[in-house]
């Protein structure tokens, strides 16, 4: 985010807003960031590599599709040893720091629209309304039904208590 602007209105840890006021706040964030570049890691790069360094590598690719190189990034949680750029974690930052708030915000959206339009190829899981986190509905259908090519058989196995059919 431009470091000479005021901070836009209503912008806070994403887990703190309405999906409504996400993606109101998306738009002007899109609109009024430096540069936006957004990345994701595969079930498979997960299952590969690990949750950490799937994550290390959907940033960098993520950072190689700015467009501009930033000076510094910020990482919310710990560092990422192998990010090939200069970067300052912040645990918590999408509570205390307004880039990252940004940065969640519109991986959030992004992430919402993903899942709403996988929902009704999997209508069991209540995607369009959880966004895949482990609620009740959820966990439901994993043990009704199984997984899909979407989950990620190491978080399942947790929020089933090890109780995960494959």
């Amino acid at each position: 985010m431009p470091h000479d602007r005021r901070a836009i209105r209503g912008v806070t840890d994403s887990k703190q807003l309405s999906a409504a006021d996400r993606v109101r706040l998306a738009l002007k964030i899109r609109q009024n960031a430096v540069a936006v570049a957004l990345a994701a890691s595969s079930v498979h790069e997960i299952a590969r590599w690990n949750i950490y360094q799937a994550t290390a590598r959907a940033m960098g690719r993520a950072i190689a599709r700015l467009g501009v190189i930033p000076d510094e990034v910020l990482v919310d949680g710990k560092p990422i040893k192998t990010l090939a750029v200069p970067h300052h974690a912040v645990i918590g930052g999408d509570a205390t720091c307004y880039s990252i708030a940004c940065a969640s915000i519109v991986a959030k959206v992004v992430r919402d629209r993903l899942m709403s339009h996988l929902s009704p190829r999997y209508p069991a899981y209540g995607w369009q309304s959880n966004a895949g986190y482990g609620t009740p509905l959820h966990i439901a259908a994993l043990r009704a039904n199984g997984l899909t090519a979407h989950h990620r058989v190491s978080f399942c196995r947790t929020a089933l208590g090890g109780q995960l059919e494959l």
